[in-house]
Order: C-alpha cells, then structure tokens, then sequence
C-alpha cells in the first residue's frame, strides 16, 4: 500500500512520494523558546515524531530539521523581566525542552537550527524580496512584505484578500503601505539589549518572526522540499507568510506537503499560554509516567482535537498496562525485523499508511495483546513489542513497568548526588550538552529530576 499523507494546501489525502527518490525533506516550525514546553508543544514535537519514524520504517532516508526560535519580542521581554542575556534564556530554555521532550520518547531531529544563527540568510532574502518589488522600508524603518503585490496569497489557508480586509478593525498604520502587510526585518528600539540588534543595509535591527523559518528551511532543505509542518495555529498567517516570501524570491513551490496538527483542548478552549490553561510537561509527568503520556497522545489522530484530563490520562494509563500484561503472559521471541505480510502487521501498516493513523495502529496493538493473551506465543509477543516500539511504546520490561511503572532501583542515592554534582559543574560551565547527557543517564535509570528555584531535587519515576 502506498503512503497518503493529507495536505493541507489541497485539502485531501494525496499519495506521497518524495521529490529526490528514497530521501524525504522535513521541515517542521519548532518552538519559541522563552519558558517550558506545555501538552500542546509535546502534543505537536509527537505527532512528527511519528512521522519522521513511519518514514524511516517505510524504507526512506529523512532528514527532519525543526527549528529553534531565539529572537521574539516575547523572549526579549522575559530576559528582561528576569534580568539576564537573551542567550542564557534560550539555552536554559533549550536545554528545559530537550529534557522533556526526551522523557517522552521524541527522537531528535536530523538538525536543530537557531534563528540567530541564520540571520545573513534572512537579510539576503530580504533584499532579494526588495529587489522584486515585493519588499520596501517604511519611514520607521521597518521592512515590510507587500502582500498584494504576491499572486495566490491565501492559497494555504484558504482565506482571500478581500475577506481577510473585510476582517479589518483598525486604520493602515503609519509603517505599512497596506494593513495586511507583514514586517521582514525590525527597525531597533532605543530600549531594546544590544543583543538583540544587528546590522544590516536597512539600518540596525532583527528578523520578523516568518522570515526566520524562511530562511531556515532553504538553508538547510533547499528552495522546495517536501514536508513543511505545524500546529494548525500557523496555518495563518504564519505558514501562509511563509509561502509569500519563499515562492515569492524563488519562483518555487515551497513544499509539496503541508501538514498541521490539532490542538490540545482543555474544556473545549485551545490550551495556550495566553489563556493561562496550560499544564507543562514536567507538571505532567509529576503525576504521569512518560509512556502513559505518550500512549495518551498517540490514541488520538494528530489532525483531531485532543481533550486533556486526568480522566483521560487515567483511561491511558490502565489501557497501557493491559498491553504490558499481555507481554507478561509470554516471553517476547527474538524478533529481527517485521514481517509486514503478517495480518496483525499487515493491518498495522495498512492503517499507518493512511495519513498515519495512531488510533487504528493502537487498536491493532490491541487485538495482538488479545491474541498473546489466548495463546501465550512467545512470537506474537515479540510482534506486539516491535509494533509497539514503531510508536515508541512497549520497550521496558513488562514486570517492571507492572510492578513500578518503569521505575528502577539501580542507582543508590550516593551514585545519583554524585552525578547531580556532576550535572550542576557541567551547567554551571555552560556544557548544557553534558548536563543533557547525565539527565537522560539518571532518566534511563529511573531517576527523575526536578529543577527549581531552590535547586534540584530528585525522585524515582
């Protein structure tokens, strides 16, 4: 069966093939780093994850780039408020959301880039967009993108100039020839930190938000590629912006697949920051262990809405541990690779290859454990393990997880202040690489923990 990934851009499911045979460009926006990760950002880094892992089973070689956003009017404000550099935010930031987004199972992608590290990509692209007539700079300063001046603009979102105009509730403003204008580079503000300024043709200042991911994904994944992803919140108008300014300086189409994840809903209201109804990851996984909450994520579709609760974590958890009870019965046989005609298999990928469809995969996963159960084979057993592992669930030993949920005893407590210590030098010289390392080292061994304002404490998971 042939993958079918629905597209946005087009509004249905379409067969995939990647542009250059045998090798699929990823390019996924990533997060604005200024606090921890919440539900939502986990729930989006997971669904590519998961496609990032089917593409790889499906024989493809990936590389997956996801951003890093490290210069935002909202970052600027938060190290201000804390009264440290932009850099010591958004490493400590950084370093927060690869602790726990690795808790989660959530593979790394193939590259990581920063915006402050593209910004003469940015502002080449800028004058290339200025010297085809779709870029000009206000008296303020400020570059702006002329969207009428760019043909099919509300292609992806689906929204028409005219609507979007009728939409309008205040006057053009001063700095824009048209109110639908988006700015490309900011003119510098008296009281903004040095750091967040820098020279240019246009006078000092920094990147607009949608150049950034611009300029970042051409770098590192050419002019076209063939996934571009998201929350279903960037659809408009950030990915929308995104297309104006790529195909507008190339003539290119900018992706072939656009794909955009549901949102995490607490009492039917999107859960964001600016609602202030958000839980953290790390809030999360105080009280749930990590597969729990990656089992819960997955039996959702990453298109659907996906309704938070404790009720729902709790439905996760006991269904979780009816899969390890099912591993219990029979000791999982040595199992060297899939074999994909197999029916369990079979219906596996026949459900994955339909636009990645987790809900009918978990339900696979089931009807296996129900099989394992009957007939106590130790080889079907090693299937649901390796199907499981496809989804980054089933790996742990399943007494262990029965009996404490994946926690481990095998380090003493000296073992683990010793590695603290180790971990609390490693941040302290700014080595958050090594501090990452000995976190998942502690992680691995069941040992959890938690960073405050006080210090690091420590429990077992």
């Amino acid at each position: 069966m042939t993958l079918r990934i629905f597209n946005t851009l087009s509004r249905s499911i379409e067969p995939f093939a990647p542009l250059e045979p045998g090798h699929v460009r990823m390019y996924v926006c990533g997060m604005t780093i200024y606090d921890l990760c919440h539900i939502g950002h986990a729930r989006m880094m997971m669904a590519f994850d998961v496609v990032q892992r089917w593409l790889k089973v499906s024989g493809y070689r990936v590389t997956y780039v996801r951003n890093i956003t490290d210069i935002d009017d909202k970052i600027i404000r938060r190290a201000v408020e804390r009264g440290i550099t932009l850099r010591a935010l958004t490493d400590e930031m950084t370093l927060a959301m690869h602790e726990d987004i690795a808790q989660l199972g959530i593979e790394p992608p193939s590259v990581e880039p920063r915006a402050t590290e593209y910004v003469p990509q940015m502002l080449a692209l800028i004058e290339r967009l200025k010297a085809k007539g779709l870029a000009y700079q206000a008296e303020n300063g400020d570059v702006n993108y002329a969207v009428r001046r760019f043909e099919g603009y509300g292609k992806l979102s689906g929204k028409s100039l005219d609507d979007l105009r009728a939409g309008e509730r205040v006057a053009v403003a001063g700095d824009k020839s048209d109110p639908l204008d988006f700015v490309l580079w900011k003119s510098s503000k008296p009281d903004e930190p040095d750091e967040a300024r820098w020279a240019s043709a246009f006078g000092p200042g920094r990147p607009g938000w949608h150049i950034e991911c611009s300029a970042m994904c051409s770098a590192t994944l050419g002019d076209s590629f063939d996934i571009h992803g998201g929350g279903a919140d960037l659809q408009f108008p950030h990915h929308e912006n995104e297309i104006a300014q790529s195909e507008g300086a190339t003539g290119q189409p900018l992706a072939r697949f656009w794909m955009h994840n549901g949102f995490v809903r607490v009492d039917n209201e999107k859960m964001s920051k600016s609602l202030g109804n958000f839980f953290t990851i790390r809030e999360v996984l105080e009280k749930y262990d990590a597969e729990t909450v990656r089992f819960f994520i997955l039996r959702a579709h990453y298109r659907s809405a996906l309704n938070y609760s404790d009720v729902h974590l709790d439905d996760a958890r006991g269904a979780l541990k009816r899969l390890y009870t099912a591993l219990s019965q029979a000791q999982p046989g040595p199992l060297a690779q899939i074999d994909w005609d197999e029916p369990f298999a079979a219906r596996f990928r026949a459900v994955m290859d339909e636009d990645f469809g987790t809900p009918e995969a978990v339900a696979v996963l089931f009807d296996l454990a129900t099989e394992v159960n009957r007939s106590k084979d130790a080889q079907l057993a090693g299937l649901l393990k390796a199907l499981g592992g496809v989804l980054g669930l089933l790996q742990q030993d399943p007494q262990t997880y029965l009996k404490s949920g994946g926690a481990s005893d095998g380090l003493d407590e000296d073992r683990i202040q010793a590695l603290m210590a180790e971990r609390a030098a490693a941040k302290a010289a700014k080595n958050f690489a090594e501090a990452d390392r000995i976190r998942q080292e502690l992680l691995a061994q069941g040992v959890v923990l938690k960073d405050g304002p006080t210090g690091t404490t420590w429990e077992r998971s």
